[in-house]
């Protein structure tokens, strides 16, 4: 579980990287490179985008069973949660807002992009349009506060998961787990802020 949320955290810090280039020209032309760029890896980015679905479906079918493993060992009167005091809003939620966000994610990747011819021929351009939409932008908006939400507490819990937990380390993990909550989700909600209220449509 946490091996696959940090692989799944490292392709985020990615995907923010590169949708940073909508904002180095006015004319989408850093982003279209950008997108020429990975497409030239060829059947690789094929690869890479199984790798990529593979590793999702693992991160939900481990969450998933470890859900029923801690409600099947909630039944049982020998179990003490000792976590119980240390639970949050971010914690008590992890499956509901790891839901939300596949929800989202099937949405904006296959609905919103892959299945538009025009974001093959002008990419920058049908992002933009598509998170100028209020109902598409405000949409995006939520989806951002529900991955903070998720990363606040998935980041710690992933190094916890794989045994690295240690007085003195996780307050480090904890505030730096609040950290690239904030910076993912604010960097990622950027563009619909910026889109929905201060883009011009691509007037000159």
């Amino acid at each position: 579980m946490g091996l696959t949320g940090l692989l799944l955290v490292g392709f985020l810090v990615e995907h923010l990287a590169g949708n940073l280039k909508l904002f180095e020209d006015a004319d989408g032309a850093a982003f279209h490179k950008y997108k020429e760029w990975l497409e030239s890896f060829g059947p690789l980015l094929t690869v890479a985008e199984v790798g990529l679905f593979l590793l999702f479906g693992a991160h939900i079918v481990i969450a998933l069973k470890l859900s029923v493993e801690n409600r099947e060992a909630r039944r049982s009167r020998y179990v003490i949660r000792s976590s119980r005091g240390q639970s949050n809003a971010a914690s008590l939620s992890m499956l509901i807002t790891g839901s939300l966000i596949l929800i989202y994610l099937v949405k904006h990747v296959f609905f919103d992009f892959r299945f538009d011819g025009g974001y093959q021929d002008e990419p920058a351009l049908t992002v933009k349009r598509t998170l100028a939409s209020p109902l598409n932008g405000f949409f995006y908006l939520a989806a951002m506060g529900i991955l903070g939400l998720h990363l606040a507490h998935g980041f710690r819990s992933a190094f916890q998961s794989l045994g690295l937990s240690h007085p003195k380390l996780d307050p480090l993990l904890d505030r730096g787990g609040i950290a690239l909550a904030v910076i993912l989700a604010v960097g990622f909600a950027a563009f619909p802020i910026y889109y929905l209220f201060l883009w011009n449509g691509g007037a000159p």
